[in-house]
């Protein structure tokens, strides 16, 4: 199993979750990683965004543990503003880390699934990339442009017995979300359907489920209980 964006708001979850229920776990870290806590959890450091990194990291956790059986690409940033406000490095770097660093992620990780004829990649998405946010078109377009890479490297992999699947998780309590107001926070629950945001531990709890499933691949879930339009 390896996590890519361990340190953020989803990451420590998943990494407790799959730790917790006996997945041998490679944790990718963007900044410097901190020492392993059991030889069961490898803490590497990671840059999504370099395939270089990407190549050396894949190398480390395959000399720790053989194998690699699933891929969580998690790493996502935000870099909120109006379209004519934003920067371009603002929309380089958030199409670079919560798009292109799944691609890069998955292109390596795929090499290894292949040849094991077997493998799940889960990419984890956003309800913005389904409906739009106003202020986020960098993170719209990032998250949507997942939706399609999901899709097709489904048809590509299938063949090979390696799924590929996305998460919608919905608003969680992380840094991404810290600095919304409680007015903004009482919005997003409002437009649940139970009146509700999700939490971390429900939602690291259905990945962990999905990873060991055999016979679902090409799918988007949707975590939450928003209801988006058909059309």
């Amino acid at each position: 199993m390896l996590i890519t964006g361990a340190g953020g708001g989803l990451g420590p979850a998943l990494v407790q979750v799959f730790s917790g229920e006996q997945w041998r776990v490679a944790a990718g870290f963007h900044r410097d990683s901190p020492k392993s806590a059991s030889d069961a959890v490898l803490n590497f450091q990671l840059d999504v965004t370099r395939a270089g990194s990407v190549a050396a990291g894949l190398e480390h956790v395959l000399a720790k543990f053989g194998r690699i059986d699933s891929l969580i690409n998690n790493a996502g940033i935000v870099r909120d503003a109006g379209l004519w406000e934003m920067a371009d490095d603002d929309w380089d770097r958030v199409l670079d880390v919560n798009l292109k660093g799944a691609f890069l992620c998955v292109q390596e990780v795929s090499k290894v699934m292949i040849r094991q004829r077997a493998g799940h990649v889960i990419n984890i998405s956003s309800f913005s990339g389904r409906t739009g946010q106003r202020g986020q078109a960098n993170y719209a377009a990032a998250k949507a442009g997942l939706f399609g890479l999901t899709a097709s490297l489904a048809r590509e992999l299938g063949s090979r017995n390696v799924r590929v699947n996305a998460i919608l998780p919905g608003v969680l309590p992380t840094k991404m979300t810290a600095n919304l107001t409680e007015s903004e926070l009482d919005q997003f629950a409002a437009a649940n359907a139970l009146g509700r945001i999700n939490s971390l531990d429900e939602v690291a709890r259905f990945i962990a489920f999905l990873a060991g499933t055999q016979n679902i691949s090409g799918q988007l879930f949707q975590l939450d209980s928003r209801i988006a339009p058909w059309t």
